[in-house]
């Protein structure tokens, strides 16, 4: 006995032809499943800057291919930026700035600015 209202598949039926309603359902859910796949690199690699994290690309180069002797942020390990900056902070590391710089932000700052460059590539 068949069940009206129920939507069952055959070899010789597939789904959407005997319920049009699933088929669009199914393209749908599809399309989103592709489109997340496709922007969810673009989305995770690029959040929001941090406050603070800008004034970094005045002397930092976001760049791989600029020939500096400035160090390049993004894509570095975000414990080894913390402790470079806790170094320049407390006068462990000498630099020309740097130690002036790091200590204007507090350690939170620092963590979530180092955080958000390792996520940067």
């Amino acid at each position: 006995m068949k069940n009206p209202g129920v939507a069952v598949a055959s070899a010789s039926a597939p789904l959407c032809l005997v319920d049009p309603s699933m088929c669009a359902a199914r393209t749908a859910v599809a399309v989103a499943v592709v489109v997340m796949a496709l922007l969810a690199p673009a989305l995770a690699a690029s959040p929001e800057a941090p406050p603070g994290a800008a004034s970094c690309s005045g002397c930092h180069a976001s760049g791989a291919k600029v020939d500096t002797p400035v160090p390049r942020l993004a894509g570095r390990n975000a414990a080894d930026v913390v402790a470079q900056m806790q170094a320049f902070k407390t006068g462990q590391k000498q630099s020309t700035v740097m130690d002036r710089i790091a200590k204007g932000f507090t350690d939170a700052e620092v963590e979530a600015i180092a955080a958000w460059y390792a996520q940067q590539k």
